[in-house]
């Protein structure tokens, strides 16, 4: 039950963090914003790990395959796609397609087995599912 919550805080910070970092870019330049952001949050986790883990922070290059060690880089990207499409579309619209981006892509991984995942059968709820929030959207977009 706790992910659940966790999850849904999860998402509330994620269209917060997707607005101030809209309003930022505003006032500087997209990759100035997008720096600034991945800047403070490395001070937050370095600050995190300093008081509650302080396991040795070279362990993460054992990871393998090294290709996940693209997460940050990854994070980048996000932080400026975000940025752009709440500023082109709104964050409740821009949202609304992340989310089901999100959920599409993340089922794919899970029907494919990609990433070490542990692949999962095919399921006409879960397709039904991404339907629904498909349908979600175009109702949200109606005028």
């Amino acid at each position: 039950m706790i992910g659940f919550f966790i999850a849904l805080i999860s998402g509330a910070l994620m269209s917060i963090q997707g607005v101030y970092n809209t309003q930022v870019t505003k006032a500087s330049s997209i990759w100035a914003a997008s720096s600034f952001v991945q800047l403070t949050a490395l001070i937050v986790c370095v600050g995190a790990w300093a008081c509650a883990d302080r396991s040795n922070l070279l362990n993460v290059l054992r990871v393998q395959p090294k290709y996940m060690l693209l997460g940050g880089a990854i994070g980048a990207f996000i932080t400026y796609t975000v940025i752009k499409s709440m500023d082109m579309l709104g964050p409740a619209k821009a949202v609304m397609l992340i989310v089901v981006a999100q959920l599409a892509v993340a089922y794919i991984i899970e029907l494919f087995g990609w990433f070490g995942v542990e692949k999962q059968p095919w399921e006409w709820r879960k397709a039904i599912g991404m339907a629904v929030a498909v349908a979600g959207i175009i109702i949200f977009k109606w005028k």
